[in-house]
């Protein structure tokens, strides 16, 4: 899942404040089940490898996934022999999940992370959530997080949004007036974050009293689109899934257009991604 609500061409980390924020934005998801896998960047396999740099997991750990989508970041801990279970809340990403993960030691269950009831006395080796913790209600994570865990497990963290470095494609400051137009922009004062310059989360990690922050790491990369793949990646967005129709139309009109005036029709997209592990406290 999208680390914001993404109305704007902005990815800046913009939390959901509310329950009901949460539960109709979040639930957009389940309508783009199709795109999700294909649309969605991969995170660089860098992001694992400092993952279990840092955390040293044992062969065979089990590990709980907290909204894994289609299976974008389960596939390679999956494949590197963890058992995972997965909570999904959409019915159709879910669905997605499990025939993408069908050859693995995956788990998926359609439930949300406040709403699942652990079987059994067995605990994890290590929660993660990828693009979709700030989805998860503020009042619960944290403590259902570390109640589930080992002693001495991890929390895992990561997400994929929207960064700007100062050589970035000019498209994306170009298209704010569309958004604009639309009634879909940004507060004046939105942050255009540079690579390496996304904000994190380790105050509210160690305010929780549950964790000890270990390690945060940030990764950037580039990834190219022509029109129609980059406007299937917006798809995926839940703010522009949110949209009326008439929004999307206008707006997806004018990206066809600008990108139908370049030699090669296509536009950078730089996307940042924090990498946060925490480590259980002792009780």
């Amino acid at each position: 899942m999208n680390s914001s609500d993404d109305r704007s061409v902005l990815a800046k980390n913009q939390c959901v404040t509310t329950g009901s924020d949460r539960s109709r934005l979040g639930a957009t998801f389940d309508q783009a089940a199709e795109l999700y896998q294909r649309a969605r960047p991969d995170y660089p396999n860098e992001v694992y490898d400092r993952l279990l740099h840092v955390t040293q997991l044992p062969d065979g750990a089990r590990l709980l996934e907290v909204g894994c989508a289609t299976g974008k970041a389960t596939v390679p801990l999956a494949s590197r022999g963890f058992w995972i279970t997965c909570l999904e809340p959409g019915r159709s990403l879910a669905a997605a999940a499990r025939k993408n993960l069908s050859a693995f030691h995956v788990e998926v269950l359609q439930t949300t992370f406040e709403d699942w009831e652990p079987s059994g006395p067995s605990r994890f080796a290590m929660v993660y959530a990828a693009t979709a913790w700030h989805w998860v209600d503020p009042n619960v994570r944290y403590l259902k997080a570390a109640e589930v865990l080992e002693p001495g497990g991890y929390l895992a963290l990561w997400n994929a949004g929207h960064v700007f470095p100062r050589d970035g494609d000019p498209i994306f400051v170009e298209l704010q007036r569309v958004y604009d137009e639309i009634g879909e922009g940004m507060p004046p004062d939105t942050a255009w974050p540079r690579p390496q310059e996304l904000p994190d989360d380790r105050d509210e990690i160690e305010a929780s009293g549950q964790f000890d922050v270990a390690d945060i790491t940030q990764f950037d990369w580039e990834v190219t689109y022509d029109a129609e793949t980059y406007i299937e990646l917006l798809d995926t967005f839940s703010g522009h899934i949110a949209m009326a129709q008439w929004q999307r139309d206008r707006l997806y009109g004018e990206i066809r257009r600008r990108l139908a005036e370049r030699e090669d029709g296509r536009l950078r997209r730089h996307w940042g991604a924090v990498l946060q592990i925490a480590r259980r406290r002792s009780a």
